[in-house]
């Protein structure tokens, strides 16, 4: 018995369909939950770098803009074959060199305003490790927290291992522990964990971050090996709660060789002790001026006394001798008596 004509199949393409918008609402849900590895504030210039901690060559380096349904490119770059920009974006942006890597790009956005505020990212071609793409976010500058006050100080030198912990001190149930590392005008993500999965996230951060990551977590610990310069700044240790309570705590870590290190700590314990002793001086100093003033006046006045008394008496009289033998009265400022003098026998 012939079997019906069946509509043709289309379950195939609906799947496919399903599944892109499913990975795209996925997509957009993690950038908007914060699922990104930098930070950058808005300026009249943003240099968006795809710093990266790959050491094999790379093949090309692409730069997208993520927006809500679509993930469109701006600008690749081929080191044999030179660079792109996408009409949309040509006069807008350049392809400029890295500080820190010369073989690699900058996407530079001049005359920067809020429409570039949003989501990018850089794909990584290499070969033969396949790729690799980091997520940049652009915020307004009033949106963009970087004035922050450290809690710890902490110094190091060149090559060491640093270990940064913190021990949560509220009574919270925490959902989240992030560590972020703070400048200026840039914030990298450098580990998240999801404490109810006990999983890490680690951002696309250009060096290595060794963190931990368990259920029940309430104590947070990273560790930099053989630390840097470069590695000096302020580090952010964030717990976070699905109540909305958070608490945060700043490492301020500086990093110099065994001669600055030396300075530093004679600079910042011996310099109180050096100025108390400079007060100190300056004190005893005023102390002796004022007691040399006060035996100079104690001094001076009894002879002004001594000199105001003598004013009171006549002064005695003396004779000269005369060529005629005749003597001469003495005056002084009060009223006198003349005196003749007896006539000599």
């Amino acid at each position: 018995m012939a079997q019906p004509d069946q509509p043709p199949r289309r379950f195939p393409e609906m799947d496919r369909l399903t599944l892109f918008l499913v990975l795209l609402h996925v997509y957009k849900g993690l950038g908007e939950d914060g699922f990104w590895d930098t930070t950058i504030k808005l300026a009249e210039v943003v240099n968006l770098e795809c710093e990266h901690p790959l050491t094999f060559n790379i093949t090309q380096i692409e730069w997208f803009r993520l927006g809500t349904t679509k993930k469109e490119s701006i600008a690749i770059f081929h080191p044999d074959y030179g660079q792109v920009i996408r009409e949309p974006y040509a006069g807008k942006v350049d392809l400029v060199k890295s500080p820190s890597n010369l073989s690699d790009r900058v996407l530079s956005i001049r005359n920067a305003s809020e429409a570039d505020v949003g989501f990018y990212s850089c794909r990584l071609d290499t070969f033969p490790h396949g790729s690799w793409e980091k997520v940049i976010q652009v915020v307004p500058a009033d949106r963009f927290e970087a004035a922050v006050s450290p809690n710890s100080h902490v110094i190091s030198e060149t090559g060491n291992n640093v270990t940064l912990t913190y021990e949560l001190q509220m009574n919270i149930s925490v959902q989240q522990v992030t560590w972020e590392k703070i400048q200026p005008s840039r914030i990298d993500l450098l580990t998240r964990c999801n404490l109810p999965q006990g999983k890490s996230n680690t951002a696309r951060y250009p060096r290595q971050i060794l963190s931990a990551c368990g259920q029940g977590l309430s104590r947070s610990t990273i560790v930099l090996p053989h630390v840097t310069a470069s590695d000096s700044g302020l580090y952010r240790c964030l717990f976070q709660a699905n109540t909305g309570e958070n608490e945060t705590f700043v490492f301020r870590l500086t990093v110099t060789d065994d001669k600055t290190v030396n300075h530093y700590i004679l600079f910042t314990v011996g310099g109180p002790v050096l100025l108390l002793l400079f007060v100190i001086l300056i004190a005893i100093g005023i102390v002796i001026v004022c007691n040399r003033r006060q035996k100079r006046h104690q001094c001076k006045e009894p002879q002004e006394t001594k000199s105001k008394a003598s004013n009171n008496y006549r002064s005695p009289p003396f004779t000269s001798q005369q060529s005629d033998g005749a003597g001469e009265d003495v005056y002084v400022n009060f009223p006198t008596f003349s005196r003749r003098p007896k006539a000599r026998v």
